[in-house]
Order: structure tokens, then sequence, then C-alpha cells
């Protein structure tokens, strides 16, 4: 017959403590002596008990789950590394909080329900939701679920600075963001000061805050550059090479070239090649993410803006659980906006 599981009052009989006391050390509540908390410690340990996670939720109204909500199709999250460094972060600030994390990817209209539904079920305490588009329905879905939230990049309703008019809560909603605006003004910098008069940019998704400030940094040190000299992409390499081979055909003399992220740079790279243009001695390239599996393995090697990818999801996961939990109000639980600094690494291409 299968052994039965000890229970919470096997731990307090072992402790030799109260049951509310043994309850209290489990759910992590404070006002229990360090010397019950160790003995209660130590018999959930000897008699190796597991608590219930659906009762201690009816306790707690915790779930110490959280949802990690994409807003890309999952071919798209699953070929782009960008995504599992930013799911590492998250994961490591978890596991190490023993939460699960709860993967939930959007391929369209179906989906932004889908997800509505499942926050709005109470399954989760709150949800980090990362790669949204300007016209994406899921910040009102998500509202209207009532969940914590916190955003990885700074939403399109905000300003660079903060919050929006009519954004939730005073000081507008939570995100962790990178400078991208400042990264890409440094690595058109970095492409002046080489000495290159014909300083071309591939865009990553114009739909997307990143991508827009990124375009932003680039036209702060070149001006009002000829359109010629921008070529739309989305952040991926075959976008990339559309890119290049655009810029290629419309501005032959240009001398330079700014991606809005390492594998829009791999793209272009890849078509520079092709086209017989060496590569810094013809066209310098600079990219954005500093995605070692990436940077480091394009022909040449990439110089990049570096962004802490990994630091901003973990940094989403643990704002999330000060908001959640309860440590303290809006404005004690930290800022609204948490902004990371970036850094030009240098390499072969530029």
């Amino acid at each position: 017959m299968p052994q039965e599981r000890p229970t919470l009052e096997a731990v307090a009989v072992r402790a030799g403590v109260s049951r509310a006391t043994v309850s209290r050390v489990v759910n992590g509540d404070e006002g229990v002596r360090d010397s019950l908390a160790e003995k209660v410690r130590a018999a959930v340990k000897e008699l190796g008990y597991v608590p219930n996670r659906a009762a201690r939720s009816l306790v707690t109204r915790r779930h110490d789950a959280v949802a990690v909500v994409i807003a890309e199709p999952e071919t798209r999250v699953f070929a782009d590394p960008f995504f599992a460094l930013q799911l590492r972060g998250i994961s490591k600030e978890l596991t190490a909080r023993d939460v699960q994390l709860v993967l939930l990817l959007t391929e369209g209209r179906a989906d932004h329900e889908r997800v509505g539904r499942y926050l709005a079920g109470g399954h989760v305490d709150g949800a980090l939701v990362f790669s949204l588009h300007l016209d994406d329905p899921l910040p009102a879905i998500i509202e209207a679920a009532g969940v914590p939230t916190v955003f990885g990049g700074r939403p399109g309703w905000t300003t660079e600075t903060g919050a929006a008019p009519g954004a939730t809560g005073a000081a507008g909603p939570s995100y962790v963001d990178v400078d991208n605006r400042g990264g890409a003004r440094e690595a058109v910098r970095h492409l002046v000061a080489l000495g290159r008069t014909r300083v071309a940019h591939i865009t990553g998704a114009l739909d997307q805050t990143s991508a827009a400030d990124r375009l932003d940094g680039y036209r702060d040190v070149v001006g009002d550059a000829a359109p010629a000299l921008v070529a739309h992409g989305d952040f991926t390499p075959a976008g990339g090479e559309r890119a290049m081979r655009e810029l290629l055909a419309r501005a032959p003399e240009l001398d330079a070239v700014f991606a809005a992220n390492d594998l829009s740079a791999a793209g272009a790279l890849r078509v520079l090649r092709e086209h017989g243009r060496r590569v810094p001695q013809d066209v310098a390239v600079v990219g954005f993410d500093d995605m070692l599996p990436v940077a480091e393995q394009t022909d040449p090697p990439l110089t990049t803006v570096r962004q802490d990818i990994e630091e901003m999801g973990r940094l989403m996961a643990a704002q999330l659980l000060r908001r959640g939990r309860g440590t303290g109000t809006e404005e004690g639980a930290g800022p609204a906006g948490v902004v990371l600094p970036t850094a030009l690494v240098r390499r072969a291409s530029a």
C-alpha cells in the first residue's frame, strides 16, 4: 500500500509545538521564535513533509505561482535567445522563493481571451508580461483580471520617464527596461567616431517601444538622416537580411550600420558578405543586446550594446513578488519603472 503523506499534525507532534505554530512557519509568517521555528523545520525535514499548496492557498490567499505572458508566437519565442535569457532570470528568482512559473504564449485574439480567463480564475499571484506591441489588448485584459503585473520593457502608453495620463496607479505601470535610447546613441556615436559618414539603421518592430526608442537614439546623433538610410526590420535574422538588401539598393555608398538587435545584425552581416562588402573595412556594423550565442559567433564577432537581459527578468520577478505579497504600499514596494544602464562592447565588426 502507498505510504501516507506526513500531515501538519504529525510535524507538530514531532516538533513539540502547536499545529498553528507549524502552519505559521510553513507559510513563512513572522512572529515565531527562532528556536521554535528551527524545531519545526527540523521536523519537516525528518518527516519529509510537503505542504499542500491547495490547502495553504486557502489560508494565505497565495498560490505561489506566477504567470509569464509573452506576446509572441511560440516559433519566435523558442528561436530567439533573448527570451531564453529573460526566462532564465525570472526562473532563478522565482525558484529561490519557491514560486512556480507558468508560461503563457499568445498567437492570436483567441489566445488573449484564454490568458484573460486563466488570470481571472485566480490560479496565480501575478503576471510578468513582455514583448508587448502597441496595439496589444493584453494590458487591458490583464488589468480586468485584477492581478498584480510587472511589464518587461516600457509599456507603450508611458513616456520614457514614467506614467502617462490614465495609467494604472499614480506612479504608472510597473516595468523593468533598459536605456534603449541612450544605448543607441552610444552605438552611433562610436560609428561616427570611427570616421563613418553614412551610418544606416535597421530598426526593430516599430510597434514596440524598445525599437522606437533605439530609432530615436539613432536620430539623436545623425539628425534627420536621409530616409534611404533607415530600413525597417523586425528583430529577426530574416528581417535583418531584408533590410540590409534594401539599404544596399537605396544607399550603396553607406559605410556603417547600426542594427536594432544582434539577430538583425547577424542577418545584415550575411548580406554584406554576399555582396562582397568587407566588415569593418568597408562597412562597420554594431548590434544591440550582446547575446553571446549570437555576438561571439558572427563573422566577424559583433560589436554591440550590452543589456543585462537575465537581470531584467530577475528584477521583474523580484518586483512582482514584493508587490504581490504585500510587503509594502505601492510607493514602498519599489519604483514603478526601473531602467537599467547599457554599455558598448567592442569586437571586430566596428
